[in-house]
This record gives structure tokens, sequence and C-alpha cells, in this order.
């Protein structure tokens, strides 16, 4: 005899809200992940050419 291990459904609507609160999470991480660059890229714009050339970088990478 075989024992069959068997787990209950989700509550209806569980899956559709968890999806809805995953998209939501994501989008929050998108915005400060485009805030984050967005502030450092400012920043960046703010050093001379030979700042630039010391971290390797140039005008042309920052646009």
């Amino acid at each position: 005899m075989t024992l069959a291990v068997t787990h209950p459904a989700a509550p209806m609507g569980a899956i559709t809200v968890l999806r809805v609160v995953d998209s939501i999470l994501s989008l929050k991480a998108a915005v400060v992940a485009w805030n984050e660059m967005r502030i450092t890229r400012k920043q960046l714009l703010n050093l001379s050419e030979d700042q630039l050339n010391d971290i390797g970088l140039t005008l042309s990478d920052l646009r």
C-alpha cells in the first residue's frame, strides 16, 4: 500500500494576490535601482575630466 501526500490547495485568490504583491515589489526594486543610478550619474557628472580619467571613465561613458 502506498501513502499519498496531499497538499491543501491555496485559498481562492491567494495566488493572484501573491502575483500582485510580487509585481509591486519588483516595480519598487526597479524604481530604487533607477534612482540610485540617477544619483550616481549626477555625482559623476560633477567630476572634472581628470577625475573621471583617474577612475577610468570619460564624459561619453556617462551620457
